[in-house]
């Protein structure tokens, strides 16, 4: 700030050196200085024999003169471009002069004067404005008084922003108030570098934030900016910039039109908006240096593009013209409140040269507005010093060939400046003026001893007050328009409560464009509201004629979300598809979510199913064909037992122990339904009975056959020695049946009480499924529960396999042996497979080694033997299996069944050596 402040001091000195010509010459008694000329300023003063002046600044031209290069003294620019809008805005404040002078309830017995400058749209000469309104032309000193001796209160203006901060740097420094009446810059509302500036009119601070809201309103998210090169269009930008990127929209260019012509910096904002993919455009200019840009376009032919016009050129009547409606059509902007002003059409119609031969001002305006030359005028007829569009110098001086003769009329004219339907910043002027009467009002109203000064409440005086006591009045001015209107600003100076008109160029039946309004933006201290017209026509400047389209990136569909590209704005991104179990359900979101743990995204990935739930039911073909062999499995046995109950008499069944049998067909009856058991959903009591009714099966089965496999190894051993029969009961077999259930009963409690299995929700072997299992509980439990059964098992195969080679008709340690093999085949291939599957074949895989065992266990110790029993009862005698046998002689080999049934039926006796 320091530095900037610096830098505004040094430009300001500058500025009055070189314009001025103040020269500072070193003598030995004092420093004087000295006016070496005059500013080259036109308007109007009216001055003698009123109280107070108001100053006014109008931009009355549109530009200045390019200076002689060659003259090396500075020299006052003239101006040229007539500005019939500028020239109707100052006729107003003449009109409101009048009006506020005529009234008796304002300001009685005070009458006001004014003195007003043209600017010419110009920097420089609002600057010799300004210094003129503080000193006059003939001192180099600040007095407050015009040329006239009449007291200077305010100053009204000036147009654009730029000038108006131009002027304020320096009134502001005697603290002298002035009103703006166009200038919405935001940068005038720092109090800290224009402590004496009031408007009118809303700040772009507002303007930026409707513009914002309207482009939400029409879903539009990629947007160029065009702006003045101006205080004006670089604050207006910039502020829009910052509301525009807090909603998350972006900015696709934005680019300067230049004020003084460059074929440069013109080209790169034409190819801006032509190659860019943005088809909606915010223009922050006025409609003077617009002017330029939209011949460009026209010459470009660009078309295609809908404009956001600022309040600066959205009623111009410059910029509003049938030929430039193909390229500007459908324009919406924000306009100030329009409203009608009594009086004022017949102020304008009362104008005419012959009225003061030395008004050059009016001599202009006939001359321009009636395409002729005044007789005897020196005011020079349509000049025109500009460089065109190719950047070729193309100065025009000419004079009409035509004079005026005084008797054209002014109704016949159709120009800006005598059009009154679109009273808008006209009306602002008037307002302006106003706001200077009512605080001068409430200045001259104040009583002795109540005012509102320190040290005494004391008042001040017309004309003798200071400029900041009649700002203390203007800041807390509040008073009511002609027209109803509420007026009053906030701390900074800028009204605190209006509207914006919304406005749509549209061509009306005679081919004219038309200004529709169709909506409003309010705005207060506290509220802002965006209210379109209901049912209200908008016309959209489109190959289509339907609401553009104005996007970087086409807006992500659901089931993909929004990637970035690096270096490029968030409007511009990549859609990619959400990963599994991730889903976007509204278009254009930025992340996916993450589906819920019981569900997982569709294909689509924008709706989260539920998940399928996998496990091994009964009704799908291979639970139902499991179950099958279950149950067959199951009566097969049954048939068995039943064959065995009804030959239990006959030497076969009597010759293996029919008990163990019997149990052994039992355990298997339980194996293959404990399968069953495997099939359906899975429940914490399924779960736990499954895998201990399992164990205990097999642990039955397993000591039951390693009952059997003792015997036949004890006949072995028999029948290889010189010995007697060793005297051993049957109920040893039973016995060891006996402890190895118990053992078994007994891990399979504990793993229930401390460590029971129970069922989960497997959500990691698949993502789309949800696997119903059963978790193991306790592994260690579970290995040793099994492990009691491997290890019957081992005993049994390596019993059978010493006794395999015993001579008999019924080989029963063979098939003991080969059952054992077939078991222990099927279950060291479970165990690979096992690991290897997932979800319900994995429940299938444990089904079908649990049938296998159980089916290879029946068809390896009971097949063969029914087998015989129903199909062979010839070899089912005492001869052939073989009877009791009490004494062994040496040289009979006995068989392994008349052994099995020797043990079975009575005590052996020990063989003795001979």
């Amino acid at each position: 700030m320091a530095s900037r402040k610096k830098c505004l001091v040094l430009g300001f000195f500058a500025f009055l050196w070189a314009e001025l010509g103040i020269k500072g010459k070193e003598e030995t008694e004092e420093q004087t200085c000295r006016l070496l000329g005059k500013f080259d300023l036109n308007g109007y003063v009216d001055a003698k024999n009123h109280s107070l002046v108001i100053g006014g600044l109008f931009d009355i031209h549109s530009r200045t003169i390019p200076a002689n290069e060659s003259v090396l003294e500075p020299v006052s620019a003239k101006c040229e471009g007539f500005n019939f809008r500028g020239f109707r805005w100052m006729k107003t404040m003449i009109h409101t002069i009048k009006e506020i002078n005529e009234r008796k309830d304002i300001l009685p017995n005070i009458t006001l004067g004014y003195q007003i400058f043209d600017t010419c749209f110009t920097i420089s000469k609002s600057v010799e404005a300004a210094l003129v309104l503080l000193t006059g032309q003939e001192e180099n000193k600040p007095n407050f008084r015009n040329g006239t001796g009449a007291f200077l209160a305010g100053v009204v203006g000036a147009g654009g922003s730029s000038l108006s901060i131009a002027a304020s740097r320096i009134l502001g420094l005697y603290y002298l108030p002035q009103v703006g009446y166009a200038s919405t810059c935001s940068v005038l509302s720092d109090k800290y570098q224009f402590p004496s500036y009031l408007r009118t009119v809303a700040s772009d601070k507002v303007q930026s934030e409707a513009m914002v809201r309207l482009i939400q309103h029409f879903g539009w998210v990629w947007i160029g900016t065009i702006a003045a090169d101006d205080d004006y269009g670089k604050y207006g930008v910039k502020i829009f910039k910052e509301k525009i990127e807090s909603v998350n929209l972006c900015i696709a260019f934005s680019e300067i039109i230049p004020k003084v012509y460059s074929y440069e910096k013109m080209q790169r904002a034409i190819d801006a908006v032509k190659n860019s993919t943005a088809r909606v455009v915010v223009l922050y200019a006025s409609d003077i240096d617009l002017s330029p840009f939209v011949l460009e376009i026209v010459f470009h032919n660009i078309t295609d593009r809908t404009w956001i016009a600022s309040e600066a050129w959205i009623t111009s009547a410059l910029i509003a013209k049938p030929e430039y409606f193909p390229y500007f059509g459908g324009s919406i902007g924000f306009a100030i409140p329009r409203a009608d002003i009594p009086g004022l059409k017949e102020f304008l119609y009362d104008v005419h040269p012959s009225k003061d031969p030395n008004d050059v001002l009016t001599i202009e305006f006939w001359q321009t507005a009636f395409n002729c030359t005044w007789p005897n005028s020196s005011v020079p007829y349509h000049v025109d010093h500009r460089v065109n569009m190719t950047g070729k110098d193309d100065r025009l001086h000419a004079m009409s060939d035509k004079f005026c003769t005084g008797e054209e009329k002014l109704e016949d004219l159709k120009n800006t400046y005598l059009d009154v339907s679109q009273l808008r910043i006209t009306n602002n002027v008037k307002q302006a003026v106003y706001f200077m009467a009512y605080a001068l009002d409430h200045l001259s109203r104040c009583e002795e001893g109540r005012g509102p000064y320190v040290f005494g409440n004391t008042c001040a005086y017309i004309p003798d007050f200071e400029p900041w006591q009649l700002m203390y009045y203007l800041k807390n001015i509040k008073f009511t328009t002609h027209n109803g209107m509420t007026i009053e600003t906030d701390e900074n100076g800028d009204v605190s409560r209006g509207y914006y008109d919304i406005l749509n160029w549209q061509l009306d039946d005679n081919g004219e464009v038309a200004f529709v309004k169709i909506g409003e933006y309010t705005f207060t201290d506290s509220k802002f509201e965006l209210v379109m017209r209901k049912n209200a026509t908008i016309f959209w400047n489109t190959e289509s004629s339907e609401l553009p389209y104005s996007v970087c990136a086409d807006v992500c569909r659901p089931g993909t979300r929004k990637g970035i590209r690096q270096g490029e704005p968030t409007c511009c991104f990549y859609c990619i598809p959400c990963a599994d179990g991730h889903v976007s359900r509204e278009p254009g979101q930025r992340e996916c979510e993450q589906c819920g743990e019981d569900y997982w995204s569709n294909a689509q990935k924008n709706k989260c199913v539920l998940k399928e739930v996998e496990f091994l039911a009964y009704d799908e073909a291979l639970g139902f064909t499991l179950v099958l062999l279950s149950i067959f499995g199951a009566l097969v046995v049954l048939a068995v037992t039943v064959v065995y109950v009804l030959y239990r008499h006959t030497p076969l069944v009597n010759a293996n122990d029919q008990e163990l049998s019997f149990l052994i067909q039992v355990s298997l009856v339980i194996t293959l339904l404990s399968s069953v058991l495997f099939i359906g959903k899975p429940y914490d009591w399924s779960c736990r009975a499954r895998q201990v009714t399992l164990a205990m099966g097999f642990s039955l089965c397993l000591s039951c056959i390693l009952g059997k496999t003792i015997s036949l190894f004890l006949a072995y051993r028999i029948s290889r020695s010189k010995t007697r029969l060793i005297s051993i009961r049957p109920l040893y077999q039973k016995i060891i049946v006996l402890i190895s259930v118990l053992v078994e009963i007994g891990i399979c409690t504990a793993y229930l009480v401390l460590e029971p299995p129970s069922a989960f929700k497997n959500m990691e072997s698949q993502n789309i499924k949800i696997i119903l299992e059963c978790t193991e509980g306790s592994i260690e439990f579970l290995c040793s529960m099994f492990g009691i059964d491997i290890f019957l098992a081992s005993l049994c195969f390596l019993t059978t396999f010493v006794a395999r080679q015993l001579p008999d008709n019924y080989y029963e340690g063979k098939c003991i042996t080969f059952g054992m093999l077939v078991f222990f085949i099927i279950w060291i291939s479970f165990v690979p497979a096992y690991l290897s599957t997932k979800g319900k074949f994995k429940v299938a895989v444990e089904i079908f080694a649990i049938l296998a065992s159980s089916y290879g266990l029946l068809g390896c110790i009971f097949a063969p033997k029914c087998f015989i029993i129903l199909l062979r009862p010839e070899r089912n005698t005492h001869e052939l299996v073989g009877g009791r046998v009490l004494t062994i002689d040496k040289s009979i080999q006995p068989t392994s069944a008349s052994v099995s049934s020797e043990l079975d039926n009575t005590m052996a006796s020990t063989v003795e050596d001979d």
